[in-house]
């Protein structure tokens, strides 16, 4: 008798992909397999289920109703399989992390390398990325960002010291230019900005005077999506950036850089791993979360 669960990985992979051939390469199978996985289905259910074009794959209204429906069935039988799994395992499995790209101390690789070492049954993906998005619709098992900025709702356990910002330059620049005493001096200098984007505005320098926050819209002679863009610039004279203390640290221990404006740049929390409220957490995270708590504990 066929398995009337038969297909649905399959169906649920082509609906969150829109893409037949994507669908193929994250279940591990042929596109052919695909397409042939999720006929069989709607053969079944007597309706279809995707509406395919030769540019594009979209869901039918009974799919759309069908997707909304299974998926977080399909979720709590994967949960509930990967707990009876776990019972007896090892930490094993692919761990996929979004990771801010300032996020320092994190990203220089000694924590990972240490959790490695701990759990070598678990592969590491990690997309570096600044972009806000829900990193349980993305398909993310964690994330790596300011604390601040975390969902409500979301479990947060801190990865960092509390961190701080400020604005950075050359002494050659200074030299020429003089120093800023005031974050409203900075529209007379030439500043080097970060935006995350080309269809986004060039990010706001914040800053905070007697116990009120502030920001400073500069207008950048530089402006790029790379701090490490924005460091070397800052290192080769172009002009004042801004950004984390710890970033800059290295370079202002070298004499490449000089921090500015600090008196105005109060500290704020840090960094922080955070991921979904659960029943029961996947045993590779909890690994992960059990070795940045010892970590954090020498």
């Amino acid at each position: 008798m066929t398995d009337d669960l038969e297909g649905i990985s399959v169906f649920l992979a082509v609906a969150e992909a829109r893409n037949f051939r994507l669908a193929g390469e994250r279940l591990g199978v042929t596109r052919s397999a695909v397409s042939q996985a999720l006929q069989r289905l709607e053969d079944r259910l007597g309706v279809a289920l995707i509406q395919r074009t030769t540019r594009s794959v979209s869901l039918t209204e009974a799919g759309e109703a069908f997707f909304d429906a299974v998926r977080p069935s399909i979720r709590q039988v994967k949960d509930a399989m990967q707990m009876v799994r776990e019972m007896q395992a090892r930490p094993s499995g692919l761990l996929r992390l979004t990771v801010s790209s300032i996020a320092e101390s994190f990203l220089s690789g000694t924590l990972l390398a240490g959790f490695m070492e701990a759990c070598p049954d678990v592969k590491l993906d990690i997309t570096i990325t600044d972009d806000e998005f829900d990193i349980v619709e993305a398909g993310f098992d964690a994330g790596v960002r300011l604390g601040e900025v975390i969902e409500q709702d979301m479990i947060a356990i801190p990865v960092s010291k509390p961190q701080r910002q400020c604005a950075a330059a050359s002494p050659g620049y200074l030299a020429r230019r003089g120093r800023p005493r005031h974050p409203r001096d900075l529209q007379n200098h030439a500043c080097i900005g970060w935006r995350p984007r080309p269809d986004t505005a060039p990010y706001r320098w914040e800053f905070t005077e007697n116990g009120r926050d502030f920001d400073v819209a500069v207008d950048p002679a530089v402006t790029t999506n790379d701090m490490g863009m924005m460091i070397r610039m800052a290192c080769a004279g172009a002009g004042i950036t801004f950004g984390m203390v710890e970033t800059f640290q290295p370079y202002i221990e070298r004499g490449d850089l000089m921090p500015l404006l600090e008196d105005f740049c109060p500290p704020f929390p840090g960094f922080h791993l955070y991921y979904p409220r659960r029943q029961r957490q996947p045993l590779k995270l909890r690994a992960l979360v059990d070795h940045i708590g010892r970590s954090r504990r020498r």
